[in-house]
């Protein structure tokens, strides 16, 4: 018997340990390619990390880092190329906005345009809570103010009462 519980908890581990590195797979795929890789490896630190802030145009909702679109692949070489020129971080995502827009940030930049993006989950917020407490305050129950017996309303209570 306990041979058999035994072999059990090796197999149920063994399945464990084979689900836990099925699950690392699961990770985004890197869709840089050999031939984009810059040799300086500081300057490709810096060109994933602007990689990882760009929005595939294509894909919409992957970073052109993780995209293997050809508009995405494009994108990579441009910022491979201003970075080995010299561009600072900030200027190469200027260059690309100009290019193509905000929307091409994943993470919008917060200015007067964006206001409304930015403000519209803290005013959501807002008003929902106004309502949760408007609500509640709504369900109290109001107080009754008592108004006295008359002699004969308390006369016919007793009455009612002794019965």
């Amino acid at each position: 018997m306990a041979r058999r519980a035994r072999k059990g908890l090796q197999m149920a581990a063994t399945m464990l340990v084979a689900l836990m590195l099925g699950l690392l797979t699961l990770g985004p795929a890197r869709a840089v390619n050999p031939d984009e890789v810059l040799p300086d490896p500081a300057l490709e630190a810096r060109a994933r990390a602007l990689s990882a802030e760009l929005r595939c145009m294509v894909c919409q909702n992957q970073s052109i880092d993780d995209s293997n679109a050809e508009l995405a692949k494009d994108l990579r070489l441009i910022v491979r190329e201003r970075l080995a020129r010299g561009d600072t971080d900030t200027a190469v995502i200027d260059y690309v906005v100009s290019r193509y827009g905000e929307f091409v940030l994943l993470k919008p930049r917060f200015e007067g345009k964006t206001l409304i993006l930015w403000g519209t989950p803290v005013l959501l917020l807002v008003a929902g809570g106004a309502a949760m407490l408007l609500a509640a305050r709504g369900r109290r129950p109001s107080r009754v103010v008592g108004v006295p017996l008359s002699t004969e309303e308390e006369a016919r209570l007793r009455s009612v009462l002794d019965d």
